[in-house]
């Protein structure tokens, strides 16, 4: 009997890694001769790079970068030698956790720190760059970025280093000497482009302090005013533009970066069908499962996938929404959080909470892994 455990982090609480040793400790007293899979799950947000990293043999590197406000940052990447490939979130440089110690100040926040990272990358021969963009703190729409990277900015035919603050005086972008030729595959499960009622702004710039949409508006039009006339390129309206501050829009303007899921894309380099397919039962999860989860989210993704593929899928979580939709992705459904619980209490004790759930579920799972 094979039973894959493909679970997300249960964020604040425990990492995916740990959620499945959990699973698999509560799991053993029911059937102790079981192989257990462990497959951690992400979906372009915290935890992908450990999530592929783990699954593909790869290893860690460090390197010294900038935060969202311009502090030297001790950060670390994922690199898979077989492939050349480096592995990365953008949280892990320009972050908002990043940068909590501080008041909010997206006037002054930069992805340079990420233009550093993948430079880093660049430069230690990664062919390619897989890269999550959830969690920024900024919404400079990929300027540090570009600054970091190398394209250079005028001002009345003068050279000019704008920040975003500074960005309406620049009047003309100048390509890079030598192409950007790796390959940047981004993990983007938003479909907001970078401008307007639904851009990068309005949707995302409130949990990062902006207050003054118009002021971030007329910045972000005039950069892509720019990139559109000096590199013939309009990414404003691309599904994906606006996300993390539309450094979407900034990945695929200055580094022909490719958006896509980022569920398909981490399925994709962890092998999740080929091992779905040599599991008898799937069992998947994250904090909470709800609408939200519907949208792209990971444990949702592995239920799909196991349904295509014939397998039973079980889906556990600290709460669950009462959504027949969702009830209908899994064959079977375990909330591990008792109701008249705190839930600070419950994040304390979510391995054990975890354990009990199974003990507690002990008739369907073995109806499951019989059918």
């Amino acid at each position: 009997m094979r039973i894959l455990l493909a679970s997300d982090k249960f964020k604040g609480s425990l990492s995916a890694e740990d959620v499945g040793k959990s699973l698999q400790s509560g799991l053993l007293g029911l059937f102790p001769q079981a192989n257990f899979d462990f497959c951690p799950i992400a979906d372009g947000g915290e935890g992908t790079t450990a999530a592929v990293i783990k699954s593909t043999q790869g290893e860690w590197r460090s390197a010294e970068v900038t935060d969202a406000q311009g502090r030297p940052k001790a950060i670390r990447y994922g690199f898979i030698k077989a492939t050349q490939q480096a592995v990365m979130e953008m949280s892990a440089a320009s972050g908002l956790d990043g940068v909590r110690d501080l008041k909010l100040n997206p006037q002054t926040a930069s992805t340079r720190g990420t233009g550093e990272m993948m430079l880093r990358a660049k430069d230690e021969g990664a062919r390619s760059i897989l890269i999550g963009i959830g969690g920024s703190a900024t919404n400079d729409g990929g300027l540090g970025l570009a600054m970091a990277l190398g394209y250079r900015f005028e001002s009345q035919g003068k050279p000019f280093s704008p920040t975003l603050e500074t960005l309406l005086q620049a009047d003309r972008i100048i390509p890079l000497a030598t192409a950007w030729t790796t390959e940047v595959l981004v993990a983007c499960d938003v479909e907001n482009p970078l401008l307007g009622p639904t851009g990068a702004t309005r949707i995302y710039g409130p949990q990062k302090g902006v207050t003054d949409f118009i002021w971030f508006e007329e910045r972000l039009t005039h950069l892509a005013n720019l990139v559109q006339k000096n590199l013939n390129k309009d990414w404003r309206n691309i599904p994906g533009a606006g996300a993390a501050g539309g450094l979407g829009f900034g990945l695929m303007a200055f580094a022909n970066g490719k958006l896509t899921s980022g569920f398909d894309l981490v399925a994709k380099q962890i092998g999740l069908a080929e091992r779905i397919q040599q599991a008898d039962l799937v069992i998947t999860g994250e904090g909470r499962l709800d609408g939200q989860s519907l949208q792209g989210k990971g444990p949702v993704g592995v239920a799909k996938l196991a349904r295509q593929l014939g397998k039973k899928v079980v889906g556990l979580a600290g709460s669950i929404e009462s959504s027949a939709e969702l009830h209908s992705q899994f064959d079977l459904l375990i909330g591990i959080k008792p109701d008249d619980m705190p839930l600070e209490e419950a994040m304390r004790r979510t391995p054990e909470l975890i354990s009990r759930a199974i003990q507690d579920h002990r008739a369907g799972l073995t109806r499951l892994i019989n059918a």
